[in-house]
């Protein structure tokens, strides 16, 4: 994956708001998507008069979107000056991971004593559609890809952990997605899930535990090569 060098503030593609839920909640996942993906890249501003002409929309749910986004430092809003795309931080990424695998190890080890079969069986079928999915195909493997951790939350009612794992990630994922192209092959990431429910599906709170734990830290060791990678992506110290 390479980050999209255009200087220009684009709007989302195709943004088409259902009833479902508020036009600022819809052009907010675009918008974060869109940045997680790259195709607004580090320093770009994002213009909020544009975005709502080109979405059809008011400036008040663009305005709310940035605000998000701003939260989750995907973007810097500067008075007077404009919205920015910010770089990735990697003190942000590194404890985000921190939180992010004292939550799921958590999950993972209550899992391995209560998950019903049916989620087991659930957590195996989205395996084996990543294993299907070709190199290159990052957007699917990635929503596959949250879908087994999100399952995992499900499978022992931890519906709130999955919510705030979803509200830290952002940085993380940014990573993730520029780390599928080859730092971190698929077959790693397929191999560690399966390591994961073995674990759960053994009754081994301990063996699901260390499984999770290195498919978590796997981001430390493919970070400093993304960043040497991307160096114009990344923060400097």
């Amino acid at each position: 994956m390479r980050a999209n060098r255009s200087t220009k503030s684009e709007s989302p593609k195709a943004f088409r708001p259902t009833e479902s839920t508020s036009i600022g909640s819809q052009l907010y996942h675009q918008l974060r998507n869109a940045i997680i993906r790259g195709e607004f890249h580090p320093g770009q501003a994002l213009s909020e008069s544009e975005i709502a002409r080109k979405c059809s929309i008011s400036r008040q749910p663009v305005r709310e979107a940035f605000i998000k986004l701003a939260e989750e430092r995907l973007v810097n809003i500067l008075p007077q000056r404009g919205t920015f795309v910010v770089k990735i931080s990697v003190s942000d990424v590194l404890d985000a991971r921190f939180v992010r695998e004292a939550i799921e190890v958590a999950v993972v080890q209550e899992a391995a004593t209560s998950a019903p079969l049916s989620a087991i069986k659930g957590l195996r079928s989205l395996i084996d559609q990543q294993k299907l999915l070709e190199h290159g195909h990052n957007v699917e493997f990635m929503a596959l890809d949250d879908e087994f951790h999100r399952t995992l939350a499900l499978s022992v009612d931890r519906a709130h952990a999955w919510r705030v794992n979803e509200s830290i990630k952002a940085q993380i994922d940014r990573i993730r997605y520029l780390s599928l192209d080859d730092a971190t092959p698929l077959t790693l990431i397929v191999e560690q899930h399966s390591r994961i429910v073995d674990g759960i599906e053994a009754g081994d709170p301990t063996a699901a535990a260390a499984a999770m734990r290195s498919h978590l830290r796997e981001i430390i060791v493919s970070l400093p090569n993304i960043a040497a990678r991307f160096p114009d992506v990344f923060e400097t110290s």
